[in-house]
């Protein structure tokens, strides 16, 4: 840790910073151990300790969030009040923000998470669940619980599942039809969204944790409460970009993402994920919602690609094999005509050997159309 200047945020003054890096993947312990003394902090005490996470979001920028404990330990008190508190299973890297929130709710209800790679196998999850109490919980990315889910025709892996008290799924948007699969078997899926400018996810199926508000401007969600980063390590002009002060002191976060709110949150895109296809708008989060929704396409990833008819057209990436390809494209294409429009139907699917993903867990989709340029 190190004292530094923050002079980029609404509170200036010194900040005392804890840095994540690689290392603390391989030493939970040691990280455990820094989290609980920070924790236990009086506000008077000095300069408030504040953790570095690295991300880039979906904009593959690179990024240094601030965020101050008070905050981590906001997000990890509403996220108790909602939901309960107890022992966690940690799948997650400790090094991005849903992993690092999993070690501080444990440390605010007094347990010490079960610690299993974010590759983990069925045997190892059911292995660390056993070794907590109930309640239990754990915190997923959508492939994880594909997973686990795909493992489900185990009588020992679906009761497992099923004892959790509430499984976090966040990241990227939960397939519907996996989110149905779920609950066919009674397991207690809760989706979440936010990012690490929120201290993880602070919007549970929908709905606002205690003290976090969200709006939409122009189309854009915004969100405001304790659980909001100071802003970014040394990037001033990002950070006035990012958060906005209204007249009446408010501090506003602006995601980047498009939706509507009416007491519950449906995000429906990325400003930044559109595409403009015979000169009309896409939003590639649309038309990647649809192509979900057709049988072995529920995993699929939908990217932008050059057309020399078009000017720009979409394709369907897909891991490994698929069976029917054609016949999945044509249906993929149908729907998307129908929820969407003919100008939004994707060109082809195209296989990969290995989906490119971000240490979070989620589709790189920076990498990606890349990456299938080259095929």
């Amino acid at each position: 840790m190190t004292n530094r200047v923050q002079d980029d945020t609404p509170q200036p003054g010194l900040w005392r910073l804890i840095r994540l890096n690689s290392s603390c993947g391989r030493n939970t312990e040691a990280l455990l151990t820094t989290l609980r003394d920070a924790l236990a902090e009086t506000p008077d005490a000095g300069p408030e300790p504040a953790v570095i996470v690295e991300t880039s979001g979906s904009s593959g920028y690179p990024k240094s969030v601030v965020l101050p404990i008070s905050a981590l330990r906001a997000s990890a008190e509403a996220t108790a009040e909602r939901i309960g508190s107890g022992s966690w299973v940690l799948a997650l890297e400790p090094t991005y923000v849903a992993g690092l929130q999993v070690l501080v709710r444990g440390i605010l209800a007094g347990t010490t998470p079960a610690v299993i790679p974010p590759s983990f196998t069925a045997a190892q999850f059911l292995e660390a669940a056993a070794g907590i109490r109930a309640p239990r919980y754990t915190s997923l990315v959508p492939a994880q619980l594909t997973r686990l889910l795909d493992a489900a025709g185990d009588p020992a892996v679906a009761d497992c599942l099923r004892g959790f008290a509430a499984i976090l799924v966040g990241g990227q948007a939960l397939p519907a039809a996996e989110a149905d699969r779920a609950a066919a078997l009674g397991i207690r899926i809760v989706r979440t969204y936010g990012s690490s400018e929120t201290s993880g996810g602070c919007v549970y199926d929908g709905v606002p944790l205690a003290g976090v508000s969200v709006r939409v401007e122009e189309g854009e969600v915004q969100i405001s409460g304790p659980v909001l980063a100071a802003g970014y390590l040394d990037d001033d002009e990002r950070t006035a970009q990012a958060f906005v002060t209204d007249a009446d002191g408010t501090r506003w976060y602006r995601t980047g993402d498009v939706g509507e709110f009416d007491g519950v949150l449906r995000v429906t895109g990325r400003r930044d994920n559109v595409i403009v296809s015979g000169g009309v708008n896409v939003s590639l989060d649309r038309v990647e919602r649809v192509v979900r929704t057709v049988p072995g396409l529920e995993a699929a990833v939908v990217v932008p690609v050059a057309d020399a008819r078009w000017g720009q057209a979409s394709v369907v990436v897909v891991e490994g094999d698929l069976a029917a390809a054609d016949d999945a494209l044509a249906e993929a294409r149908r729907r998307v005509e129908r929820e969407i429009g003919a100008p939004a139907r994707p060109r082809d699917i195209v296989r990969v050997e290995r989906m490119p993903l971000l240490p979070s867990g989620k589709p790189d989709r920076i990498r990606l159309p890349a990456q299938i340029t080259t095929l």
